[in-house]
């Protein structure tokens, strides 16, 4: 039999407490897996388990030199992911967020059939930065929609690509002539802030941008005066820079951002 301690309070202060001589971990994201929490733990340490696909949050090096073994969780979320990026963009595009508050604000007030219409997936260009297990499955969920056509972009053109019939282009590319730019990459020192200032401008003004990365893939303040300004149709994103987003937080009050 194993003991196993199960923490309420995902804080280094309370993994601190706990975690001397035990054999393994099982470790969530955010919080991050230091050389301090190994130390703690002491030489009984034998391995540790992410609970994600990515593992940015973990001190590799650190791993390494005292010979831990490092499990994480690829592709266990990829159809749930994929599910929320076509929502997120179909909510984005066709104003559900900001429909809503014009109905809680007593908004509402017309019958002309043109209001709140928002953008069209149907006939669209959608393009996927990062086409692995996450991108493939929106690719194939998109099917259902009739849409014109899927472009990808990434370190090189894919097989499954093909098989999915989108097309391989560059990033700039990409950018420019997608009516929804959906963002599905690993967060590496690459694309850490790839999503700036000078990516949105790149963008369509009727264009509705996705991400279901990671934060940090995107220039959050770039990306907001992108939605104030009307530079880009609207967003919807999965995640953010900092999690939880606090209630009062500038973003929560844009109504083309969902």
């Amino acid at each position: 039999s194993c003991q196993v301690i199960q923490l309420e309070k995902a804080t280094e202060e309370e993994v601190l407490k706990h975690i001397a001589e035990v054999d393994a971990l099982f470790w969530a994201p955010p919080l991050k897996l230091t050389k301090t929490v190994l130390d703690a733990a002491g030489c009984n340490m034998k391995t540790v388990a992410t609970l994600s696909a990515g593992y940015n949050h973990i001190d590799i090096d650190e791993l390494k030199k005292r010979g831990i073994k490092l499990g994480n969780t690829p592709r266990v979320l990829d159809a749930a992911v994929a599910d929320l990026g076509v929502v997120l963009a179909l909510a984005a595009a066709r104003r559900l967020h900001e429909g809503r508050l014009k109905i809680e604000n007593n908004e509402w007030k017309t019958v002309d059939y043109q209001w709140m219409l928002g953008q069209d997936i149907c006939n669209s260009t959608v393009g996927i930065i990062g086409l692995g297990g996450i991108g493939q499955a929106v690719a194939k969920r998109l099917k259902g929609f009739d849409v014109k056509q899927i472009l990808y972009t990434g370190h090189r053109e894919k097989p499954e690509g093909k098989e999915l019939g989108a097309k391989f282009v560059s990033l700039d590319t990409l950018v420019r002539d997608s009516d929804f730019v959906i963002v599905s990459v690993p967060l590496t020192k690459e694309t850490e802030g790839m999503c700036n200032e000078e990516f949105f401008s790149k963008m369509k003004k009727t264009a509705v941008f996705v991400n279901i990365s990671r934060g940090q893939v995107v220039d959050q303040p770039a990306l907001i005066k992108a939605l104030k300004n009307n530079i880009i149709f609207a967003a919807g994103l999965d995640v953010m820079t900092q999690e939880p987003l606090p209630a009062d937080h500038e973003m929560v009050k844009l109504p083309n951002l969902g």
